[in-house]
């Protein structure tokens, strides 16, 4: 069976999804990564092999995408990688073609892409500010005792939710338990807080532009929903959460590089998911020092050999046949007290 393979690797999970030629979904799965991205894709692709065996699947393309694509990229091999804002707004264009608004909240980022007749027209993302991410709720999921996964429901219980400052952050948190202080029910307290940060995504990553339904909402805050009652409260129309909300970026990325391989028809550099769930990777990196810009340069090992780099702004490490032992030399020689010094 033909087929065509995306990864997309965030801030705390990786997925991956695979679709056929009909663009239908064959696979799909979810993995934190628990600050350890490759053996994060190596269980991926385990369970890979246990639901699609290598021998009765071709994968004739393969796409990376997130703020780890490249780190992905260099593992899988892919043929496209792409940023997460074209594979999320293709995903959702795909899911929902009449889509006019994105929004889309993940483990660490928050973002909204806005599209008109299919096609993307603009996006904002969330600053430094973590307010209303994945991981920001599940740290006040841990602080208050409650699954993260009863969080949402609990949050429809309420019949009074509280009003919380949900501007930043530290500020949400700090409103929260002076509340809880207060002797609120847990179920007004989450109430509140959800609301709070829809507002504040809102505020901050929306920033007061108009927001046209069909709304789709996707990420893995989609998953909460108390923050789907919040968002359809505030926005006044309906919020449509697809069926595979968790993965949409990895679904977008598999539908490009389906696009790839019917415009080009090229063989596929995929080294394929029995070979990637078994080899040794290990990372390293340097500074080029070439140039004021002192670029960073990060190379992934497969096997003992170069299989990645990336990380130079002049493109000048891109070829992978350019040695960088004496650079790597010369940073082994460095101790940690000469870079602190």
């Amino acid at each position: 069976m033909d087929c065509f393979l995306g990864i997309d690797v965030g801030s705390v999970s990786a997925k991956l999804a695979v679709v056929n030629t009909e663009k239908e979904l064959l696979f799909h799965t979810y993995e934190r990564t628990f600050g350890a991205p490759i053996e994060a894709l190596q269980k991926i692709f385990k369970k890979l092999n246990g639901e699609l065996p290598e021998s009765g699947i071709e994968v004739k393309a393969a796409g990376a995408t997130g703020s780890g694509r490249h780190l992905a990229g260099a593992m899988i091999s892919a043929d496209i990688m792409k940023n997460e804002i074209t594979a999320h707004a293709v995903a959702a264009r795909e899911v929902e073609p009449r889509v006019r608004t994105v929004i889309d909240i993940g483990g660490q980022d928050s973002k909204i892409i806005f599209l008109k007749d299919g096609i993307s027209t603009g996006f904002n993302m969330n600053s430094v500010c973590a307010a209303g991410t994945g991981s920001f709720l599940d740290h006040q999921a841990t602080r208050l005792n409650i699954p993260i996964e009863n969080f949402g429901e609990i949050a429809l219980t309420s019949k009074n939710p509280v009003k919380i400052a949900g501007r930043c952050g530290v500020f949400a948190e700090s409103d929260l338990i002076s509340k809880q202080q207060m002797g609120y029910s847990k179920e007004d307290l989450i109430a509140g807080l959800c609301l709070a940060l829809a507002r504040n995504y809102l505020a901050s990553v929306a920033r007061g532009k108009s927001i046209n339904p069909v709304v789709v909402f996707q990420g893995g805050v989609a998953a909460n929903v108390g923050m789907r009652a919040a968002f359809t409260k505030l926005l006044k129309v309906p919020v449509v959460v697809p069926p595979y909300f968790e993965v949409m970026g990895a679904l977008g990325v598999a539908l490009l590089a389906r696009e790839h391989w019917l415009k080009t028809g090229r063989e596929s550099r995929f080294r394929g998911q029995q070979a990637i769930a078994e080899f040794s990777c290990t990372p390293r990196s340097f500074i080029c020092g070439d140039c004021t810009n002192d670029c960073e340069i990060s190379e992934l090992y497969i096997d003992g050999r170069l299989g990645g780099r990336w990380g130079s702004r002049c493109g000048k490490w891109a070829n992978l046949t350019r040695s960088s032992e004496i650079k790597q030399e010369e940073r082994e020689k460095i101790s940690f007290l000469d870079y602190v010094s």
